[in-house]
């Protein structure tokens, strides 16, 4: 390849939006010599590597937009620490056939079992295959909501939790709501219904969510349309904050 051709490819690649390209071009060249690659190999396997570079400057975007607390996966789970939950129905999830499905998904247990690390691995995993995902704890979705709303807002703001293909809902039930504010949850939730997923954790169980929301009637139009089509996953083992902190006074002892 000449000077004069390749500087004309990079350029090309530029204002085609394929940055890579025109910064790898020899490495291209010299793999497609060394394999003497035909032309139709040596074009899929630009292709190829062009089309991997950017997916994972999508997933890279999209974790940023997606504030999401850690970008912890399901193989950082300790699913050894608890013995009830069954590895394979969360590894299921994470095939994302409930995200194809528009289906939602309920992790329910007390604080600490790793509701939220399994939800955020959950997120990560549809990110990864090219969903929009969205991270928000109940409490900071609602009060942004009502501030939205005063200001005259709350449509445009209401988008933040629709748009996304996936919005997981942190931390359901740790705060009481008044009818007010579970009317703006309500809303989220009936506008996603059957048009984008929802992964929520929660410390309740839903007979107890007349109580989180201040009202029965709204609690059971919410868990209708939530639980239609959802995946329950109880997990009702130790508190992995309470193992890691009696680790520690332990090694503490040790020392001493």
């Amino acid at each position: 390849m000449s000077e004069l051709t390749g500087t004309r490819i990079r350029t090309t690649a530029v204002k085609l939006g394929l940055p890579h390209l025109a910064d790898a071009l020899n490495q291209y060249v010299q793999r497609g010599d060394e394999a003497k690659m035909g032309y139709l190999d040596f074009l899929d396997l630009v292709l190829s590597e062009e089309l991997a570079v950017k997916d994972d400057r999508r997933f890279r975007q999209g974790l940023r937009l997606s504030k999401l607390p850690h970008h912890k996966t399901l193989d950082d789970y300790d699913f050894s620490f608890q013995p009830e939950l069954d590895p394979r129905k969360v590894k299921d999830l994470a095939s994302l056939s409930f995200v194809e499905e528009k289906a939602n998904v309920a992790l329910l247990g007390p604080p600490g079992v790793g509701k939220t690390h399994i939800a955020v691995a959950l997120a990560v995993a549809a990110c990864r295959a090219g969903y929009s995902i969205y991270f928000t704890s109940l409490d900071d979705m609602v009060r942004n909501l009502k501030a939205a709303e005063a200001a005259g807002r709350l449509t445009s703001k209401l988008g933040t939790y629709l748009r996304p293909g996936v919005l997981v809902v942190d931390e359901v039930g740790y705060q009481p709501l008044e009818r007010a504010e579970a009317n703006l949850v309500f809303q989220v939730i009936s506008k996603r219904y059957e048009k984008g997923s929802i992964i929520l954790t929660s410390n309740k169980t839903f007979s107890e969510w007349g109580q989180v929301f201040g009202d029965e009637v709204l609690a059971t139009a919410i868990l209708d349309r939530l639980l239609h089509h959802c995946e329950v996953v109880p997990i009702n083992g130790n508190s992995y904050r309470l193992k890691n902190r009696l680790q520690a006074i332990e090694r503490d002892t040790d020392v001493a």
